[in-house]
């Protein structure tokens, strides 16, 4: 693989912690959600980092697709719902809810227009195999 860009974040504290980006543009406090035993409150936690990123870069990847297939998107959104519990085997694992809005686009071109996306996706490769995907067309 051609590497294109990279960047680097150190966390420290885990989910009670500190993310910071080498640059210092990402710089957040972190806070384990109630629902976990923690604290939550107003703090971010690696699922909704991890939803954020799912979501703006499987959005960017419609477009690709979208480009490559000579489809004009008047407009898109993805909504990325992460959840995390345990998967029977001792450990954790996340699962993962794609809602997609294309709108003015036929059903069947936005369905396959999804489906391709998310044969492309950085994201969706990194977790196929090992994390539940569900797509959804609104």
């Amino acid at each position: 693989m051609k590497v294109l860009y990279t960047t680097q974040v150190t966390a420290t504290g885990g989910r009670n912690g500190k993310v910071l980006s080498a640059d210092g543009v990402l710089d957040l406090q972190l806070a384990i959600p109630r629902e976990m035993g923690g604290a939550g409150g107003a703090l971010s936690n690696p699922e909704q980092l991890f939803a954020a990123g799912y979501a703006a870069c499987f959005d960017s990847a419609l477009a690709f697709v979208a480009g490559q297939r000579k489809i004009r998107l008047a407009s898109s959104s993805v909504k990325a719902t992460v959840g995390i519990g345990q998967n029977g085997q001792g450990g954790f694992g996340l699962a993962v809810k794609l809602e997609v809005s294309l709108p003015g686009l036929e059903r069947e071109e936005a369905q396959a227009l999804l489906e391709a996306t998310h044969q492309v996706c950085p994201y969706s490769n990194a977790v196929r195999g090992n994390v539940e995907v569900e797509l959804v067309l609104l």
